[in-house]
């Protein structure tokens, strides 16, 4: 096997054997026998996408050779293959635009106070800075015990029937060793 760097010879020799419609394998071998290489199918795939040439190539198209066939080389053993028509195409479903996203809402009324304002225990929520140049404001509610929003905001931002997983605990010394 041939460490991951082709020569230019070699990927131009390539490029030929690809556009006169040989399989990737019958390319492999064709290298190998020319250069003394030992490229396999797969890196003749590889190499053959990073060049820019493969299954998404439109056509094959036959050009004239620009390297030199060996002696008793003969004309391609397997036709010229078309790429199959719509094979990386996503389906059709997925070029549809998206339906808008309905948001969800929350029953408070924000005070909508500035970062400065904002006191320690004052919900975290962001309102506004959507535009550019639009400033940013705060619920500025009371926040709930261990969340850094007011109870409707901590409830929109878990999603429905999520339980809070944080609690307080309570330790006590049971016994001293």
């Amino acid at each position: 096997m041939e460490p991951g760097h082709w020569s230019s010879e070699h990927s131009d020799a390539l490029c030929d054997y690809f556009f006169k419609g040989l399989s990737y394998a019958e390319i492999g071998r064709r290298i190998n026998a020319r250069f003394g290489t030992a490229y396999t199918r797969n890196a003749v795939i590889g190499r053959a996408k990073r060049l820019g040439l493969g299954i998404g190539t439109p056509e094959r198209m036959i050009s004239p050779s620009i390297v030199p066939s060996l002696p008793g080389e003969s004309t391609p053993l397997t036709p010229p293959r078309a790429a199959p028509p719509g094979l990386n195409l996503p389906p059709p479903s997925a070029l549809k635009p998206a339906n808008p996203v309905k948001l969800r809402c929350v029953g408070v009324q924000p005070r909508l106070i500035t970062l400065d304002e904002l006191e320690r225990g004052d919900c975290r929520y962001p309102y506004g800075g959507d535009k550019e140049g639009e400033l940013i404001s705060f619920c500025g509610h009371p926040r709930q015990i261990g969340s850094s929003y007011c109870t409707p905001h901590a409830r929109l931002t878990r999603g429905p029937g999520a339980a809070r997983t944080a609690a307080a605990a309570v330790l006590r010394l049971v016994s001293a060793a």
